[in-house]
């Protein structure tokens, strides 16, 4: 049996393995990853920092360079050839890798719109500090409060109080000091 080196120039035109057959060529496959396997496996180390990774990537490589090898021309050496072949599959892999990383951090980074347990905690108490601040106040700046949280515009608070608009802002001026006064007190 003839190594893909000493194939006729005919051949070479087409790429030194184009003529040859299926088990010759599975020779000749295996013969160059037996020589340049622990190269290529380093190579490929560079390029991931994951045992699995490399292994993927070997993988990659070793299914690129069988899918090529008919079309090699011998216008380089074989261990060219290969390299070539395994640095564009670790390109393309890295690439590859790059963006599910990215989109593994844009998954990772959604926004959860629960709070997390600490932060619930905070707003549970702080929600708290201010319904203990709102009960102390007068009743009359209690009112306006409680219907201004609940998004009543100064019109409709002054329809359910029976007071005018800026009887309305008045008092909610004044509750917003008494609160602020409360709260910054503790008491």
């Amino acid at each position: 049996m003839k190594s893909f080196m000493e194939t006729d120039a005919a051949a070479a035109d087409a790429g030194l393995f184009a003529a040859l057959d299926r088990a010759t060529l599975e020779q000749e496959f295996d013969r160059l990853l037996a020589a340049n396997g622990p190269a290529l496996a380093r190579l490929a180390a560079t390029y991931t920092n994951m045992p699995s990774d490399r292994d993927d990537l070997l993988q990659e490589i070793a299914l690129a360079v069988w899918q090529a090898l008919r079309r090699f021309r011998g216008e380089c050496s074989a261990r060219t050839f290969l390299f070539r072949i395994a640095h564009n599959r670790a390109i393309a892999h890295l690439a590859r890798s790059r963006t599910h990383r990215a989109a593994a951090v844009e998954e990772a980074n959604v926004h959860d719109p629960a709070p997390d347990p600490e932060s619930g905690l905070a707003r549970e108490q702080t929600t708290q500090r201010l319904r203990g601040a709102i009960q102390r106040l007068p009743l009359i700046y209690r009112q306006v409060i409680m219907l201004a949280l609940e998004d009543l515009e100064y019109g409709e608070i002054a329809q359910v109080l029976g007071i005018t608009e800026s009887n309305v802002g008045a008092r909610l001026s004044r509750a917003r000091q008494l609160l602020r006064d409360l709260l910054e007190s503790g008491t």
